[in-house]
């Protein structure tokens, strides 16, 4: 009885003691973001979907062919505790091209382009921070928008945990895509 008890505070208290954040990024396909930031020790869940626009709970039709004024993003649910914004950041950077004004790697258009969204002042200076930083080392004008996060709409089903759902599928878009050569060419 006593070992049922003790797990059952721990389990208690590991859940509790979580201090959830979110944090929203545009990088182009959101199949390729959720599969990079799900793989960072302290993010609990990423869920990909659209922000930046006008048009209220968008399809996916509506975002890439109309004119919502919405991106391809990914919310990301992260534990404080394990990890923090700059670090969600940073790699943020190092899984877009932040020198393309049309769009992310193979897939062009306004709904493709990369946004940090921020909620506050200190996320915004973050971004900011980081920005003069990589165009000072790239001696090179950043694209990236920079826009304040109002609200998020969840994409269709069939659009999350694409990476594992449609595994091979994603394999065969990633690389015909050219995503990785890419950001090894800009990264390494």
């Amino acid at each position: 009885m006593k070992k049922i008890l003790i797990l059952i505070f721990l389990f208690q208290t590991s859940v509790f003691s979580q201090d959830l954040e979110k944090a929203y990024f545009a990088g182009g396909c959101f199949w390729c973001m959720e599969e990079s930031f799900e793989k960072k020790e302290g993010v609990t869940e990423v869920i990909s979907g659209y922000s930046g626009g006008k048009t209220k709970n968008p399809t996916y039709e509506e975002v890439t062919y109309g004119n919502t004024g919405h991106f391809e993003t990914i919310e990301i649910i992260y534990d404080k505790s394990k990890i923090n914004y700059k670090d969600l950041l940073d790699h943020f950077w190092k899984n877009i091209d932040p020198f393309d004004k049309y769009g992310q790697f193979c897939d062009k258009g306004y709904s493709y382009r990369s946004v940090a969204f921020y909620k506050n002042k200190e996320e915004k200076d973050l971004i900011n921070k980081s920005i003069m930083e990589l165009e000072k080392k790239f001696d090179k004008k950043i694209v990236t928008y920079v826009i304040e996060f109002k609200k998020f709409y969840k994409a269709e089903d069939k659009h999350q945990n694409y990476y594992q759902v449609k595994f091979l599928n994603y394999l065969r878009y990633k690389k015909a895509c050219g995503r990785e050569q890419t950001l090894n060419k800009i990264w390494n």
